[in-house]
């Protein structure tokens, strides 16, 4: 772990954005978007094993086994860094982006001072749109921090992973991680929807159902901020409407037009006269004529309307370099937003037994064995209705109603017939084969168990 801190600590000190590290290979860096070889620097596969088994918890290794690459972020040195483990030819790899301790404001970051209004916003979608490594979720980071400063608003983040911690000024702000705590996008949006937030921050929109409760999240009243990989904003409003099937992508249309506000394209491209990186954007605005070639589907115009929105803040790339970043007086080093800095959010990082720790989600007939099985764990199979696959007739099988708790977790009428038998729902054999037998809710015991009894005898 010391020759790992040794080396984020000398990639902060020579400006790199980026370490790679694999095993028998030398050590990779870059730098203004130039990848550096380090022939001095090479790891065994030994090491990169030992240094993954320290810097994982015990649930992303497991992870690891699962689908062979985990995400996570974590502070070397105070040096925030978000870390990608992937398994390759070379046995397992590390692609490390370094972090800056705290947040860069949109100044800082030289970005368009435009981009300070969306925190005036109350209600609608911003889409931060690039390609990977671009500086989206930095982007995105400087957004919150400027709503933080200047609104009061409960601000709740789904990430994968948090890369920037927060700490409230203005604003509440809650982070939620993908895989530690909410086992899905889908989830966590499900969730965010009865936590009562003003604004809501999408990590990143790949499954059309996410994209959905997205859209609905932004026409209900909330601010929501989401990024997307996409190269243009036609590209970006493709892939939101086209996601869904056909039938569908008329109504998501009219939900994207209703409810967009910003589409901000972003690559980062190097400046001679500067010596380094900076961001050059696509702004467009959700301008009527905006909201109506979406409705009317000729989004391939989106274009056009950009390069004649320039009294309505639009830019296109071109004349964001010629307007805006080549009459720049001044611009911020990068190595002045990434250098070693102490991390401005202090709050202890807990994870509440209560929920096991690991945020992986369970499969109901793992949710409780035999009769140490607490309450919660059968509330959960105790689904009026449910579908109760027949046993391998060794046993009773359980069963749970949702009757009075009796105190032990047990409904009263169940208590007789929870100690014996399979778990319920464990199926024998392929999953969904065979008849199911539909309890009724209503039924009393005795009616239950002659349904039990006479399941699956033939008719005379």
């Amino acid at each position: 772990m010391n020759k790992f801190s040794k080396v984020i600590e000398a990639a902060v000190r020579d400006e790199y954005s980026d370490v790679h590290i694999t095993g028998g290979h030398p050590m990779v860096f870059r730098k203004n978007g130039q990848v550096i070889f380090d022939k001095n620097g090479r790891w065994n596969h030994g090491d990169v094993d030992g240094l993954v088994k320290k810097i994982l918890t015990p649930r992303q290794l497991q992870m690891l086994k699962q689908r062979l690459s985990v995400d996570l972020a974590m502070s070397i040195h105070q040096v925030r860094i978000r870390v990608n483990v992937f398994s390759t030819t070379r046995g397992l790899s590390l692609a490390i982006r370094l972090l800056p301790g705290t947040v860069p404001s949109v100044e800082k970051l030289n970005l368009h001072p435009s981009l300070q209004q969306i925190a005036e916003v109350k209600a609608g979608l911003v889409l931060v749109c690039g390609a990977t490594g671009s500086g989206k979720s930095t982007t995105i980071a400087a957004i919150i921090d400027e709503i933080n400063r200047v609104r009061a608003a409960h601000i709740v983040t789904l990430e994968d992973p948090i890369e920037y911690r927060f700490t409230s000024k203005k604003s509440f702000i809650e982070q939620r991680e993908l895989g530690t705590h909410m086992p899905t996008f889908e989830q966590g949006l499900l969730d965010v929807l009865r936590e009562a937030p003003d604004v809501i921050v999408v990590g990143e929109l790949r499954e059309p159902q996410v994209m959905r409760l997205t859209l609905n999240a932004a026409e209900s009243g909330h601010l929501v901020i989401a990024s997307i990989h996409a190269s243009n904003a036609e590209d970006a409003l493709y892939r939101l409407c086209n996601s869904f099937p056909i039938e569908a992508q008329e109504e998501i249309r009219y939900q994207v037009a209703s409810s967009l506000h910003w589409v901000l394209i972003q690559q980062l491209a190097y400046m001679e006269k500067v010596g380094f990186r900076v961001p050059v954007l696509s702004i467009a605005r959700g301008s009527q004529s905006i909201k109506g070639i979406i409705r009317e589907n000729k989004i391939p115009q989106i274009e056009s309307i950009i390069q004649m929105g320039k009294s309505e803040g639009m830019f296109t790339m071109d004349r964001y370099l010629k307007e805006y970043l080549l009459t720049r007086p001044s611009f911020v080093p990068p190595s002045e937003n990434f250098r070693p800095s102490p991390e401005l959010a202090q709050d202890l990082v807990y994870h509440s037994p209560l929920v096991d720790g690991d945020g992986l989600p369970q499969r109901p007939q793992d949710a409780s064995h035999g009769a140490d099985a607490g309450a919660g764990a059968m509330q959960k199979q105790a689904q009026p209705g449910a579908a109760f696959h027949p046993g391998n007739g060794n046993g009773a099988e359980k069963f749970y109603r949702n009757q009075p708790d009796n105190g032990n977790g047990l409904a009263k009428s169940d208590q007789p017939y929870a100690e014996s038998g399979r778990d319920f729902g464990a199926a024998d054999g392929a999953e969904g084969s065979g008849p199911q037998l539909i309890i009724d809710e209503k039924a009393t015991v005795d009616e239950l168990i002659a349904q039990i009894s006479n399941f699956g005898r033939q008719k005379t």
